[in-house]
């Protein structure tokens, strides 16, 4: 399959953006990149080596760059997954789980993969605004990453209620229609 040299690909030029995008607003704080990730890149032998090319060939700031990675895919190989993103973070690659609360949630993987940011799944912020247990969820699990020094992500905000819960809830980051369309 293609998705390994196309992730290299989007992963690289992930890179060359976030560095244009600083030096042609170099008065601004650096935007941070978020690149998904795929098992199967995850698995890839030297992916940890890939990650650390795309940094040094493009010269991109530490910090601005995050890989996005699915529970799933933490999950497919759990000590080869341990081995590539220890690496990357050595780098000073921040990581997000995307997708949290949907899947194989394990409090000790979020622990053990030092993950910088939790991305709460669209199907807990849908009924943000009319269901006391996504309510409450959705807060316990901000409440949660704040604790372990993690930010928090709402996706698919499509509702200005949304947001509003969100901002109660103590969920600072969000995206989703009601913010922009897909860049």
């Amino acid at each position: 399959g293609l998705i390994v040299p196309v992730g290299t690909w989007v992963l690289e030029e992930a890179c060359r953006q976030a560095v244009r995008l600083r030096n042609q607003f170099p008065d601004r704080p650096p935007l941070a990149v978020t690149v998904n990730v795929s098992a199967r890149q995850i698995a890839q032998v030297g992916f940890g080596d890939v990650v650390a090319n795309a940094l040094q060939s493009t010269g991109v700031s530490h910090g601005q760059i995050h890989l996005e990675i699915t529970e799933g895919a933490l999950m497919h190989d759990v000590s080869s997954a341990w081995a590539v993103l220890r690496q990357a973070k050595a780098l000073g690659v921040k990581l997000a789980l995307d997708d949290f609360g949907t899947g194989y949630s394990s409090l000790s993987y979020i622990r053990r993969f030092s993950l910088d940011m939790l991305k709460i799944d669209k199907s807990f912020i849908d009924g943000i605004d009319s269901s006391p247990e996504d309510r409450a969820i959705v807060e316990h699990v901000v409440g949660m990453a704040d604790a372990l020094g993690m930010k928090t992500v709402a996706e698919g905000v499509e509702r200005p209620e949304q947001l509003a819960w969100l901002r109660r809830l103590g969920c600072r980051l969000a995206q989703g229609y009601t913010l922009s369309r897909p860049l």
